[in-house]
């Protein structure tokens, strides 16, 4: 992928020196070309192609912040209490 990253950026850097050197040309214009045809549309692809990473990243982390009794089922033998107890009524 960086192959491709960084040969685009390369004919983003010739845009913009081919729009400097014209006659009709500016360095302003040049460095808009190089930010809107370069810079812009490299740094979203990249970002979006290392979401991936930074999810398994995340999920390692908060798997080693986790204690390891709360990843584990309940094996005391005494059956949950309910939180509210059942309304009976009188006979």
């Amino acid at each position: 992928m960086y192959l491709i990253v960084i040969a685009w950026m390369y004919v983003a850097l010739m845009m913009a020196v081919a729009e400097a050197t014209h006659a009709r040309g500016s360095v302003l214009g040049a460095i808009v070309t190089f930010v809107l045809y370069g810079v812009g549309p490299v740094a979203l692809v990249v970002y979006l192609m290392g979401r991936p990473a930074r999810r398994r990243r995340r999920e390692a982390r908060e798997a080693a912040e986790t204690p390891a009794v709360s990843r584990e089922p309940d094996t005391g033998g005494e059956t949950p209490a309910d939180a509210v107890a059942p309304v009976r009524k009188e006979p």
